[in-house]
């Protein structure tokens, strides 16, 4: 029967942002079991290379190109488990084998099921292994449990939790063995759920993963230490200089371009950095209350061993990120204070050049005035001239008794005053024009 369709299309991104609350779900770990996780650095590793050596498992030959676009497999392999998880800096193995109460692990794993050569043939420089003993007995007395796990310890200082209101105890000295992991031991009480014991070791494992990816921020933050000491004596130079007007803007502003270059290129280089630190420290904090931890006498617990060492680092990080970001808004401040004295230079000359036209202009009007009182001389002579010229024409054709110079003499004031009106009139014309030009615009 052909299935009615009830609602619109769907969005293209639905299903995905649907299910991403599905992805990477916790492991149901069987109890007793060992987990062995490695992290690795995926910088320039492409999903396709952990596919190729995720294929050389025996019995996964096939294993699909889609089987990586999740970015989390579970693989299992009889006796173990292999939880493979892809994340945006890192890439984590995890293998879950079952163990028995001695703390050894069983004959299948023995064989090479998942050994010690395929662990360490995964592609990416390892920044993280640890190894996760989860193991059954009596919580109560608490010094009973502890001295269980202390055990494992031998006679390195350990720190231990009670986690989650008391339903399971954690312990581990944060310290590298010669097998290269660190080691965690969880005790849970017998009947404890396989879910329950997968939820455990997922939030103490990716605790210590996520310790050890905030802590990168920290070699970032004191290599530039000595550079924003630097920037920081440079700014505080160009500043005085800017104050005293002991340099010109031009050498001032070359400099705080290259000072402005230089922080800008640290910003750039480290922003990443000190984001991703301030955000896998969240997750550090989140995975800590996560945990509800409870102390048990005698034991410091995990959170307050973490913590104590953790923030005197993350403040570090902090620091330096805050000193580049308050570095870069000061550069930007004493650069606007340079344009503002250029600007006010650049106006002050404006106005001087500006006074020099003034003055020009006034000079070009006085010779305008003289150039036009010579200009109505000079026609007026003309017209005279000529009126003279046709006096002396009509005297010659028989006009004995007019005189022209007379007649020259008597229109002369005439004509001067006629052509200084004229040249009224034309000056009234063009400023009207002129005027009408200024207000269009």
């Amino acid at each position: 029967m052909e299935q009615i369709q009830r609602l619109p299309a769907e969005e293209a991104l639905r299903r995905a942002l649907h299910d991403e609350i599905h992805a990477r779900p916790p492991a149901q770990i069987p109890v007793p079991a060992r987990v062995r996780l490695v992290a690795v650095l995926n910088h320039g590793l492409s999903p396709s290379q952990e596919l190729a050596h995720l294929r050389t498992l025996p019995g996964q030959a096939d294993l699909p190109d889609l089987a990586v676009v999740s970015n989390f497999l579970s693989i299992d392999l009889g006796s173990s488990t292999l939880l493979w998880e892809r994340h945006s800096e890192f890439s984590r193995y995890s293998v879950i084998s079952p163990m028995f109460s001695g703390g050894t692990t069983t004959a299948a794993e023995d064989a090479g099921v998942i050994g010690d050569d395929w662990i360490r043939a995964i592609p990416g420089p390892m920044f993280a292994a640890i190894e996760l003993q989860l193991m059954e007995g009596p919580l109560e007395p608490w010094a009973d449990a502890l001295a269980t796990a202390q055990a494992r310890f031998g006679a390195s200082q350990t720190t231990a939790s009670l986690l989650g209101q008391g339903h399971s105890l954690a312990m581990t000295d944060f310290q590298i063995r010669e097998d290269g992991y660190e080691h965690f031991v969880v005790i849970l009480p017998p009947g404890a759920s396989s879910g329950r014991a997968g939820r455990v070791s997922q939030r103490l494992l990716e605790l210590e993963v996520y310790r050890l990816m905030a802590l990168r921020g920290l070699p970032v933050a004191k290599l530039i230490s000595p550079l924003l000491n630097e920037c920081e004596r440079q700014l505080a130079e160009l500043t005085a200089a800017l104050e005293a007007r002991s340099v010109g803007e031009a050498a001032l502003l070359d400099q705080l371009i290259h000072l402005a270059a230089q922080v800008e290129r640290a910003t750039a280089e480290h922003s990443f950095r000190f984001g991703a630190t301030r955000a896998y420290a969240g997750l550090v904090d989140q995975r800590l209350r996560e945990l509800r931890e409870r102390p048990i006498a005698g034991t410091r617990m995990l959170g307050d061993y973490l913590m104590r060492r953790l923030t005197p680092a993350f403040a570090t990080v902090y620091a330096a990120e805050r000193r580049l970001a308050e570095l870069s808004e000061r550069i930007a401040r004493a650069s606007a204070l340079l344009r503002t004295r250029v600007d006010i230079a650049t106006e002050a000359q404006n106005q001087r050049l500006l006074e020099g036209l003034h003055q020009g202009q006034a000079l070009q009007l006085q010779l305008q005035s003289t150039v036009e009182g010579l200009s109505i001389a000079a026609i007026s002579y003309y017209v005279v001239s000529l009126l003279l010229y046709g006096g002396k024409a009509l005297k010659a054709s028989g006009w004995g008794l007019f005189n022209p110079e007379l007649f020259a003499g008597i229109v002369m004031p005439l004509v001067l005053f006629l052509v200084w009106r004229a040249t009224r009139r034309v000056h009234a014309r063009l400023s009207s024009t002129t005027e009408h030009q200024a207000r269009s615009r």
